[in-house]
């Protein structure tokens, strides 16, 4: 019997990655989109093509306090409708967005807005869903290199990322009792249209992360990817409570 996995943020970039990968690993895999509701679809239409199930749903991270409560009762009602089931067995907080902003130029409602999408939706939707994820499946929270190297400009961001990261212990513990497990994968610079695309359109940007990366390039999505769907299957079965880098040795 197909698993089910719940991907937040992925109608594109690491979280198309994550999907198709999922997918690729034999599970059936709910995306969400924010305001990219074709992109989404396309999506899902290639998780279809390799013969797994696939739907779309909306959720806006960023008004947690609306959507989180209204995106849980709808989830649920989709794993009945769709699947025809009321359990389901990955959660992937993924969805996320770039800032850059120097610590004095932080505005209270810029970092209410990276507080909202970064700790307290992951928070909410774990808190949420945890009694309608089956035993041995597991909470992925996406955390970032940032909660363990600085960069100027990127203050608020990483430190949202350190507290999933002490988040994600928290949860491994808790959780244990109803054999989840919780662990956080923390990505180095890939190149997406996060942030504007920045590490992937920006030639200086692309070559100066290079040159602090062991391996000697950028991150793909499918180096992202396919860690997600390795920590979403039993040959991770004893690993919990982890925060797991994949940079590519960046900033060592």
């Amino acid at each position: 019997m197909n698993k089910i996995a719940l991907v937040t943020g992925g109608s594109r970039g690491l979280g198309k990655s994550m999907a198709l990968h999922l997918a690729e690993n034999g599970n059936d895999v709910i995306i969400t989109y924010n305001t990219k509701k074709e992109l989404a679809n396309e999506v899902v239409k290639e998780i279809e093509l390799k013969g797994q199930k696939a739907i779309s749903l909306q959720l806006d991270v960023s008004e947690t306090g609306k959507s989180i409560p209204n995106f849980i009762a709808t989830f649920k009602a989709a794993l009945q409708s769709t699947f025809g089931k009321e359990t389901f067995d990955y959660l992937i907080n993924n969805a996320g967005a770039g800032n850059y902003q120097p610590i004095a130029e932080a505005q209270p409602a810029d970092l209410d807005y990276l507080y909202n999408i970064h700790f307290k939706a992951p928070y909410l939707l774990a808190q949420g869903l945890v009694n309608s994820i089956n035993p041995n499946g597991s909470i992925i929270n996406v955390s970032s290199g940032y909660s363990r190297f600085s960069d100027a400009g990127f203050a608020a961001y990483g430190a949202m990322k350190a507290a999933i990261d002490t988040l994600t212990r928290f949860q491994a513990v808790e959780f244990a009792p109803l054999k989840i497990r919780v662990n956080a994968i923390a990505p180095g610079a890939v190149e997406t249209d996060f942030a504007g695309g920045l590490v992937r359109d920006n030639s200086f940007v692309n070559e100066m992360v290079a040159g602090k990366t062991a391996l000697g390039r950028t991150g793909q999505p499918n180096d992202i990817g396919k860690v997600i769907a390795f920590l979403a299957s039993d040959a991770s079965g004893w690993i919990n409570g982890e925060r797991l880098e994949v940079s590519g040795g960046i900033a060592l």
